[in-house]
């Protein structure tokens, strides 16, 4: 290695000084979610893994909440069960949503905290309805009325339970599954349960990992990245098209985590080497942050 690689590489940790310094001490919350999230790819995981492991090891408090679509409608064919659609939102019968709880406590999960263990750090599996309740979904993204079963809103986050994991040196890694009023389990949005869990823990970040690299002006071209967006454009952004159905869960939850104490939202592609790393350690970062103005 010349003294060019050298000088080059103590560059980046210097860069990345500052931000561990700011940082240290400070709740991150990680959706980790997308079509990345099934990729066939180990590399993909490891790297997740690793990211978050190191996160931990900087003094921040990491909570993970994950997602399970494609697991679960793998499960579901397994058991015989045809997956049932009303405007893109997964119709979760009683035969169903014991799949679904099955899949993402015991499978999902525990495929998470694997590979974050491998990289070092101590996860513990939460699932959701130990420290979410929630009440029956009724409305859609767009107001109309709607029954989908066993789906739900998340309305209280168990905080304690959280924090007490974290005080305890683990990094929690949460199912999207709610307690309902009635004492069932319900299935919920994880997008809408990460900002959820992060407004509950007054988080400095909330970060949605999926497959696309963030909001781009121009969705069909990957260089019309939007580093940094204002709540105040978000309605134009909806109007033009660029905030799309697929992203509106996303943009909603990360608005009303800001509203409810978030400092910055951010959305970064987990398929990209070390993504999360580069959106929260360097000057320039790697994805779109949501800000307040």
């Amino acid at each position: 290695m010349n003294v060019a690689e050298v000088t080059a590489k103590a560059k980046v940790l210097l860069e990345a000084l500052a931000y561990i310094q700011d940082f240290r001490g400070s709740t991150f919350v990680v959706k980790y979610g997308g079509s990345f999230m099934d990729d066939p790819d180990p590399v993909i995981h490891t790297r997740v893994a690793y990211d978050i492991a190191f996160l931990a090891a900087c003094g921040i408090n990491v909570v993970v909440v994950h997602g399970g679509g494609k697991a679960i409608t793998k499960a579901m064919e397994s058991s015989g069960l045809k997956a049932s659609f009303v405007n893109g939102l997964r119709v979760t019968d009683e035969a169903t949503i014991a799949v679904v709880k099955k899949t993402l406590d015991e499978v999902v999960n525990q495929d998470v905290c694997n590979a974050i263990a491998t990289a070092g750090a101590r996860p513990k599996g939460l699932p959701g309805d130990s420290v979410l309740v929630c009440e029956k979904l009724v409305l859609d993204d767009d107001g109309n009325a709607v029954d989908l079963g066993y789906v739900g809103d998340v309305t209280e986050v168990k905080v304690k339970l959280i924090k007490k994991e974290i005080a305890e040196g683990f990094v929690p890694v949460i199912s999207p599954v709610a307690e309902g009023h009635d004492g069932r389990p319900y299935n919920v949005n994880a997008d809408l349960v990460a900002g959820r869990v992060a407004s509950a823990l007054r988080a400095r970040r909330l970060v949605y990992m999926s497959d696309v690299p963030g909001l781009l002006a121009n969705p069909p071209d990957p260089e019309s990245l939007i580093s940094t967006l204002k709540i105040s454009q978000v309605d134009d952004l909806k109007k033009k098209g660029v905030i799309d159905k697929g992203m509106r869960p996303k943009v909603q939850s990360a608005i009303r985590a800001l509203q409810e104490g978030v400092q910055r939202v951010h959305f970064i592609d987990g398929r990209l080497a070390h993504s999360l790393l580069l959106e929260m350690f360097t000057d320039t970062g790697i994805g779109t942050e949501i800000v307040h103005g």
